[in-house]
């Protein structure tokens, strides 16, 4: 486990499994995170991914989100691909318990999952993206030291209109 001041980074648990396949079907959630058309997903595929997930398959690490105090399950984060030549990582964020939203959680624990691949992984550059509309992910990733690489310009289409996609990293 890999701790914050907020939050513990830990591995998913079975009793993770319903309360995070209500994450990824809340509307709002879905939003911020899926960049192709929204479709439900089962408790059985959110089952079965959590039950995959082992420790470094190929560079791959995905955590569970828990707040330090309440011990509650709050969220995912990980790292979603690995290129070890350049040693550049992409990550990804979610805080699905909307009572944590914009209290210093996520950045938190982006902190923590910085100071592992940084520090346990030897990575150099960690990337993500967000969407323009996704002011309080970008204010968070900035205050984690994030800066904007790129702009894709109409990138996502969400409720009627084309919105950009915002390219951010991080350097050791």
């Amino acid at each position: 486990m890999y701790y914050g001041e907020k939050v513990c980074l830990r591995a998913y648990r079975e009793e993770d499994i319903p309360i995070a396949t209500s994450f990824v079907n809340d509307e709002e959630l879905k939003k911020y995170l899926v960049t192709d058309i929204p479709f439900p997903m089962t408790l059985w595929e959110e089952e079965k991914w959590i039950k995959s997930q082992k420790s470094n398959q190929n560079g791959s690490y995905n955590f569970a989100i828990e707040d330090i105090e309440t011990k509650k399950y709050i969220g995912g984060c990980g790292i979603q691909e690995v290129n070890w030549l350049s040693r550049v990582a992409t990550v990804g964020i979610m805080i699905g318990d909307k009572e944590y939203w914009g209290k210093g959680y996520g950045t938190d624990a982006m902190k923590v999952l910085m100071d592992f691949i940084f520090n346990k992984m030897n990575i150099r550059k960690i990337r993500l993206s967000t969407f323009s509309f996704n002011i309080r992910a970008k204010k968070s990733y900035e205050k984690c030291g994030f800066k904007v690489e790129g702009i894709l310009k109409d990138e996502i289409f969400k409720d009627g209109k084309y919105y950009d996609e915002i390219i951010m990293s991080a350097f050791k």
